[in-house]
C-alpha cells in the first residue's frame, strides 16, 4: 500500500521547490504565482536502513522499497473556493490522498515575492485551512441538496446520511475542519465516501532559510507557527527546500558530508516520511529471500492475514499461518538457520497482530 499525500500551500512558499527536491522531478518552480498549473505527481522510495541491511545479507536479485506518492497542485490563494486563482480547480486531485502536507513559508527573502506582501505563517496557514474548509462545505451542501428529499420521504440510508451531514455542515460553517468531529465507525463509512479534504490528517512543513535550518527555534516566524500547530494537535517538520534541492543531486556519501557541513542529522524527506508514518499509524514488515527483499507498509493493528492481503488477496483468502521473526533478532543471529536453532522463528496464526520490523513468510492454500 503506497502512501499518498497532497502538497498544498500559497503560491511562492517553496512547494514546487520541495516537490522537485524530494521526488527528483523537474517541474517549474518560479518566482511568480501559479507557476504550477497542472498537478504534478512524484513517487519516492521510502528509505529504510533495515531493508538495506537485510539485502546485504540475503543478496537478492531485487531490493524493493515501499513508496510515498506526492501530488503537488497549484498554489491556493484567499478566495480560491470562490474561484480566485487556480488551485481550487485542482483540489480534486488530492481528495483521495491519505494525508495533506501543508507547506508554509517561514523564510525571509526580499527577492521572492509573497502574495500578501509579508511573511506571516499563521495568517498563511489560516488562509489555506479556510479554503479547504470552504471546499468541503460546498461538497457537503451539494450532498444535502441531493438527498434531503429522499430523507424526508423516509429513506433510511438517506436519513442516516443527513443526520451526519447537518452537524458536519454546522462544524464547517463555524470554521472548524471535519477532523475536529468525533465520528463513529458506522458514520465514517459515509464520511469516507465524500472524500473531504479536512477529514484527512494534516502535517505542516515549515520552509526555512538556510541560515535557520540548524536552529529553527531562533526564527520568530517558526516559533509562532509551531505554537499555532501544536494548539490544534498537529506536528511541524522544519525543512529548507533549497537545501533539499541541493541534496537531491548528490550521491549518498556526498549527502552525508553536505549534511554534516550544515549540522543536519536527517534530511527533510526522511523527517517528513517518519512524521507522516506516525500520523497515519503506519508500520513496515519485510519479506526476504534470494529473489527479492521487500518492504511493505501496513496499518498498526492489522492481523497476519490482513498483512498477507497487502501482498496478494489470495494470500489473505487462503491464509494458513505466518512464519515470523523480528528484524532485531535476525541482525543478532545473522541467519535463519541460527534463528531457528535459537527458537526465534515463530508460527503465527490468524489472530496475530503484526509488529513493526516483522519479517514474514506466509503459507496459504487457495
Amino acid at each position: 500500500m503506497a502512501l499518498t499525500a497532497g502538497i498544498v500551500g500559497l503560491p511562492n512558499v517553496g512547494k514546487s521547490t520541495l516537490f522537485n527536491a524530494i521526488t527528483n522531478a523537474q517541474v517549474e518552480a518560479a518566482n511568480y504565482p501559479f507557476a504550477t498549473i497542472n498537478p504534478n505527481v512524484g513517487v519516492v522510495e521510502v528509505p529504510d536502513h533495515r531493508l538495506d541491511e537485510l539485502s546485504a545479507i540475503f543478496k537478492p536479485k531485487k531490493t524493493i522499497h515501499t513508496t510515498f506518492e506526492f501530488t503537488d497542485i497549484a498554489g491556493l490563494v484567499k478566495g480560491a473556493s470562490r474561484g480566485e486563482g487556480l488551485g481550487n480547480k485542482f483540489l480534486a486531485n488530492i481528495r483521495e490522498t491519505d494525508a495533506i502536507c501543508e507547506v508554509v513559508r517561514c523564510f525571509r527573502d526580499k527577492d521572492i515575492t509573497h502574495v500578501d506582501g509579508t511573511v506571516d505563517p499563521v495568517r498563511d496557514v489560516e488562509t489555506i485551512n479556510f479554503e479547504l474548509i470552504f471546499a468541503d462545505l460546498e461538497t457537503v451542501e451539494k450532498r444535502i441538496g441531493r438527498i434531503e428529499k429522499k430523507a424526508q420521504s423516509g429513506d433510511k440510508a438517506a436519513r442516516e446520511e443527513i443526520e451526519i451531514l447537518k452537524p458536519l455542515k454546522a462544524t464547517l460553517e463555524s470554521g472548524q475542519p471535519a477532523r475536529s468531529m468525533d465520528f463513529t465507525k458506522e458514520e465514517m463509512v459515509y464520511v469516507r465516501q465524500w472524500n473531504l479534504l479536512t477529514i484527512k490528517p494534516i502535517i505542516y512543513v515549515a520552509n526555512l532559510g538556510e541560515e535557520d535550518i540548524t536552529n529553527p527555534e531562533d526564527n520568530p516566524h517558526y516559533q509562532a507557527f509551531v505554537a499555532y500547530a501544536h494548539n490544534e494537535g498537529a506536528e511541524v517538520v522544519p525543512i529548507c527546500a533549497q537545501i533539499e534541492s541541493e541534496l537531491a543531486g548528490l550521491d549518498d556519501e556526498d549527502k552525508l558530508l553536505f549534511m554534516e557541513d550544515y549540522g543536519i542529522k536527517e534530511s527533510g524527506l526522511d523527517q517528513l516520511i517518519k512524521q507522516t508514518y506516525a500520523l497515519l499509524n503506519l508500520k513496515t514488515f519485510f519479506t526476504v529471500g534470494p529473489d527479492e527483499c521487500r518492504a511493505w507498509t501496513f496499518k498498526d493493528g492489522m492481523t497476519a492475514p490482513e498483512m498477507a492481503g497487502i501482498i496478494h488477496t489470495d494470500f489473505q483468502r487462503g491464509f494458513i499461518k505466518a512464519e515470523t521473526y523480528s528484524y532485531d533478532d535476525f541482525m543478532q543471529f545473522k541467519s535463519e538457520t541460527a534463528l531457528r536453532d535459537a527458537g526465534k522463528i515463530r508460527q503465527e496464526g490468524k489472530t496475530y497482530v503484526g509488529k513493526d520490523g516483522d519479517v514474514m513468510f506466509f503459507k496459504f492454500n487457495v
